[in-house]
This record gives C-alpha cells, sequence and structure tokens, in this order.
C-alpha cells in the first residue's frame, strides 16, 4: 500500500458569505500530492494550479495567503480534467494523508459539484497527520500547525509555507520522521459520505477509546432518542454499565453522559451532533475511560448548566 499525501488551496466568493454558492463554498484552486511506499520512500508528486468556474477571482485573503497571482489561474486547466488525472495519479491501493480533517471533505464537495464520480473508498478511513502528531509527542488532543510541527522535529525549512505543494511536502517529512506504527490504529474516518442505514455504520475500537457514527436523522431530537445512538457499554471489556449521570445538553449540538463499569470504573461518553449537507443529521459518540479529575469536571458543568437553567427560569417567571 502507498501513503498520498496532498494539500488543496481553495478559493471563496470575493464579494463576501452572502453572495456565495451554498453548494460551493470554497473552490479548489490548487492541488499538491506526494506519493510514498510503504517505506516512507518518496515514487511520485503531483501538483496543478486549477482555474475556478464559480468564484473566477482570487478573494484579497486567498492572495494574500498563498501568495497565487490571478494570471497564475486563468492559463490553468479546470477542475474536472485536473482531479481525473490526479484520482488515476493516486493508483488502486493507497492511504491518503492529509494535515487536518477539511481537505478530504473540500475535495468530495467539489467533486459532488462538478458531478465527478465518488470512486473513493466509503466509509474513506485517512491518517490526519496533525492528529497522530499531537498522539505522539503532545497531549493527544492539541492541534499543531504545520510549521509549527516542522520546527519541533527540526526540520530544515527551505521552501515558503501556504501553496498546496509546498505544505505537501512538510506533511511528507514529517511523516517520514514519525514513528506510524505507534499510532496507525487512530486512523480518521471522513464524514463527507455518512451511512445510510443501520448496517452501515461505522464503530472503531482504537483500544483506549471507541468512536461510533451514525446513519443520518431529521433532527438531533430524533438522534438522541435513537436506542443505538445513546446506549453506552465499557469501551473496554463491551459489558454493560451502571449510568451515572445521563445524557446532557453541553453545549451546541453536543451531549455528555458518565457509566461507570464494574470491572472498569467510570467511562465518559460524547456525542457531537453533524449536520449533512442535504440539512439532515448525524451522531458522532466518542466512548473512553475517565479518571477522577474527568468525573469531576464533568460532574461540575452538568451542576452548572443545572444551576444557569434555575436562574433562567427564575428571571422569567419574576
Amino acid at each position: 500500500m502507498n501513503y498520498v499525501i496532498f494539500d488543496l488551496e481553495w478559493n471563496q466568493c470575493p464579494q463576501g458569505k452572502e453572495k456565495e454558492n451554498p453548494k460551493l463554498p470554497f473552490e479548489i484552486v490548487e492541488i499538491g500530492a506526494i506519493k510514498l511506499d510503504e517505506e516512507k520512500k518518496e515514487i511520485g508528486r503531483f501538483q496543478e494550479v486549477i482555474r475556478p468556474l464559480v468564484y473566477r477571482r482570487l478573494h484579497f485573503r486567498t492572495k494574500e495567503v498563498i501568495h497565487m497571482e490571478q494570471e497564475e489561474l486563468d492559463k490553468a486547466r479546470t477542475f474536472s480534467p485536473v482531479i481525473r488525472d490526479f484520482l488515476e495519479w493516486c493508483g488502486e491501493d493507497f492511504k491518503f494523508v492529509t494535515w487536518g480533517s477539511l481537505d478530504l471533505n473540500e475535495l468530495q464537495r467539489n467533486m459532488d459539484y462538478y458531478r465527478i464520480k465518488n470512486t473513493l473508498p466509503n466509509p474513506l478511513f485517512f491518517y490526519d497527520l496533525q492528529k497522530m502528531f499531537s498522539l505522539l509527542y503532545d497531549d493527544g488532543k492539541s492541534r499543531l500547525a504545520l510549521e509549527q510541527a516542522v520546527e519541533y522535529l527540526g526540520i530544515e525549512k527551505t521552501i515558503p509555507f501556504h501553496r498546496a505543494f509546498d505544505d505537501t511536502y512538510y506533511t511528507a517529512e514529517v511523516m517520514k520522521r514519525m514513528d506510524l506504527e505507534e499510532v496507525s490504529r487512530y486512523e480518521s474516518v471522513d464524514y463527507h459520505r455518512i451511512p445510510t442505514c443501520r448496517q452501515e455504520e461505522i464503530y472503531r475500537d482504537f483500544g483506549t477509546y471507541t468512536k461510533f457514527v451514525s446513519k443520518s436523522f431529521s433532527t438531533k431530537e430524533e438522534a438522541m432518542m435513537d436506542r443505538v445512538v445513546n446506549s453506552m457499554r465499557c469501551s473496554r471489556c463491551g459489558l454493560p454499565v451502571w449510568k451515572r449521570i445521563r445524557w446532557f445538553s453541553a453545549g451546541t449540538n453536543v451531549y455528555l453522559s458518565l457509566v461507570q463499569c464494574p470491572r472498569h470504573g467510570y467511562i465518559k461518553g460524547k456525542i457531537r451532533i453533524k449536520k449533512t449537507p442535504d440539512g439532515r443529521v448525524f451522531a458522532v459518540k466518542t466512548i473512553k475511560p475517565a479518571d477522577e479529575e474527568a468525573v469531576q469536571k464533568l460532574r461540575e458543568k452538568k451542576e452548572q448548566i443545572r444551576s444557569r437553567r434555575r436562574d433562567r427560569r427564575k428571571k422569567g417567571r419574576s
């Protein structure tokens, strides 16, 4: 299996968000990629600027960040032939590698808009190197910018950042220095195409936590009432658990819960409700062990939310 490391640059509506095309808020204007074999040796490169057809003029912020001139865009090929060449270049047996999780979603959203058949695997698992870097060198939660990771590993900065191929080059250099065997099980799943039925729902056991991706629902209330979505089992042994704190809303589209396994102690659950392109919603649930500090923080958060609700009710009656 090969690794396809890639990065995108995209443009947005120069006239502002109110005039953007809702089906294509970001239009890809450049793609850069490097292919590595299983030994992380480079075996290919791909780089091309793309002429936009929706937002034909560069947004001033895009121009500032990526240092691209309008003339470079005007003489480039359009998205459809470029992406077909790119997917052919990727080959048959490969795994995508990105710095962060946004590029794969935008790639597929552009493919949808230009009616390019999506032949990528579904579900689509990939390596989010930004997350994996944090798991190896940091707390697993923080997310460093690519340039910070380059500096941390002492990689010489020989070219600028913020062009697609340049960022791909640095991502590949970071990857070459990482022990992927240590974190390879923490692969990410892309949410652009979610499960369409119960049989397709995604469950992944990462050893230290589990992740579940649901099919779509009409509303978040419907999703949270679903027994598969709101069920909790021990992330280590799979046994039934005792409920300690039932699911409660902890912010916009975020729900938290606490249970206790008779063998492995406290376990916390987190559900994020995300929107689909067609206006429906789906749930991403993670379950992981909780130490005493995490349990105390969860209880305090629950009480803070309950207290704020009591205060609002009092104000409403006064």
